[in-house]
């Protein structure tokens, strides 16, 4: 009975969640397998699509949680509103595979989704596992 509470309680969280919250969650996971599987060569980086002016603000705190911050060379010049699809895509063509929590049919990571399974990618969806 418990269990159930919690697993909704989560779905309901990731459901309504603002932008950036799956990152987090998603860059703590690997921080913590980094500590479970020492041995393995396991690399958290941060992709941004555009320099942010947090990078400076909060120096210490990025130098700390991440091995690298990259800022990809094809974005340079490119307008913000597209920057963040175009990272997608440059991250997806660089990955093994996808894993994301999308419950809705439209928007950015909709369309990430799309273009990974275009690309042969497989896809990993959270929100389709029960």
């Amino acid at each position: 009975m418990m269990d159930a509470k919690i697993e909704k309680a989560i779905r309901e969280l990731l459901q309504t969640d603002r932008m950036g919250q799956f990152d987090g969650k998603c860059a703590s996971a690997v921080r913590s397998a980094k500590r479970q599987y020492p041995y393995l060569k396991i690399r958290l980086a941060l992709v941004l699509p555009y320099m942010f002016n947090r990078l400076n603000t909060e120096k210490a705190y990025y130098e700390y949680y991440y091995v690298e911050i990259i800022i990809p060379e094809e974005l340079c010049g490119v307008h913000y509103k597209a920057a963040i699809q175009k990272r997608n895509r440059w991250m997806v063509d660089r990955a093994h595979c996808l894993i994301a929590y999308l419950f809705r049919d439209f928007g950015g990571a909709n369309e990430t989704i799309k273009y990974s399974k275009k690309q042969g990618k497989p896809v990993i969806n959270l929100a389709e596992q029960k």
